[in-house]
């Protein structure tokens, strides 16, 4: 079946827990987009194995692509489950890289990724966090990438066919 999920939620929300749960309900054939540069800190490498550690023997594939998560995507075997975790990151390295810089080229991205989840055969399920939530940002590049993944996270949630908010480890259906 095609379709779009995604989950959202805050920082240790339970969000990847769930879509990890959810996806492996859809299909035995399972991709993980993992889109987090490795080797940023300790935390983050001791994050990356806890996730890995996660998906060991349940069936996964991963594939590590920071940027190019559509061209990940379009290779996918037909009818194969993906769970991309997560836009946040994604959003972080084109910014980073300097690919994005306002929301129009962050649209751009977000309707190309759309595109393809759309046009093949299976379910895509969409991890990001819910950002803007908090206080304003002080600086202007921070507050640029609170605005471009609150875009992203906008247009996906459009174009998707449910949405999840997860709060405290408990999901919350909120279209769909």
């Amino acid at each position: 079946m095609n379709r779009i999920v995604l989950i959202t939620g805050g920082a240790r929300s339970g969000k990847s827990a769930f879509g990890q749960d959810y996806a492996e309900g859809l299909a035995e054939s399972r991709l993980y987009i993992a889109t987090s540069p490795p080797g940023l800190d300790a935390e983050t490498a001791a994050r990356i194995s806890r996730h890995q550690e996660e998906r060991r023997g349940r069936g996964w594939q991963t594939v590590e692509e920071e940027v190019e998560t559509a061209a990940v995507i379009k290779l996918a075997a037909a009818g194969a489950v993906i769970l991309l975790d997560c836009l946040t990151m994604w959003v972080n390295n084109l910014q980073w890289r300097g690919l994005v810089v306002d929301e129009a080229g962050i649209s751009a991205c977000c309707r190309d990724l759309i595109a393809v989840c759309r046009e093949r055969g299976g379910a895509v399920v969409l991890v990001s966090g819910e950002v803007g939530c908090g206080i304003v940002p002080e600086k202007a590049e921070v507050r640029m990438y609170r605005d471009l993944l609150g875009r992203c996270n906008q247009l996906m949630a459009a174009a998707a066919d449910e949405v999840y908010l997860v709060s405290c480890g408990i999901p919350l259906r909120i279209k769909g």
